[in-house]
């Protein structure tokens, strides 16, 4: 059974950096996609980055390009997302999303089917 764990949110100042973590189990790590996504209250919920594990093919939402970077660790099967810069409106619940889409739709799809449980970024300016 797939399994996604979302960690390293924490409150922090404008300007600062944080980088979330994203642990995966169950699955076949290699070939899928996985992504980033926020929402933050009272809001619709957000993508932000996307990864093709196979290819490594990134995509960014134009809100947190040059920002934020996606990356995976196969090894470790973890998922990434470095935030820098963090700023007010960045603050939001993050949650993983993983599924077998493929590399050439990964960055189009926010129906993922499996999900992490969330983690908390709050930035104060």
């Amino acid at each position: 059974q797939v399994q996604l764990v979302d960690s390293g949110g924490d409150s922090v100042q404008a300007g600062g950096s944080l980088r979330l973590s994203c642990a995966a189990s169950g699955y076949t790590y290699k070939f899928w996609c996985m992504g980033w996504f926020r929402q933050a209250p009272g809001k619709e919920r957000e993508g932000v980055a996307t990864i093709y594990t196979g290819s490594g093919t990134t995509h960014y939402a134009d809100s947190v390009k040059g920002r934020f970077t996606i990356s995976q660790d196969n090894a470790k099967n973890t998922l990434y997302l470095q935030i820098n810069s963090l700023k007010p409106e960045d603050t939001a619940m993050y949650y993983c999303a993983a599924d077998y889409f493929g590399d050439a739709y990964c960055h189009t799809r926010a129906d993922f089917g499996y999900w992490g449980q969330g983690t908390q970024v709050t930035v104060s300016s």
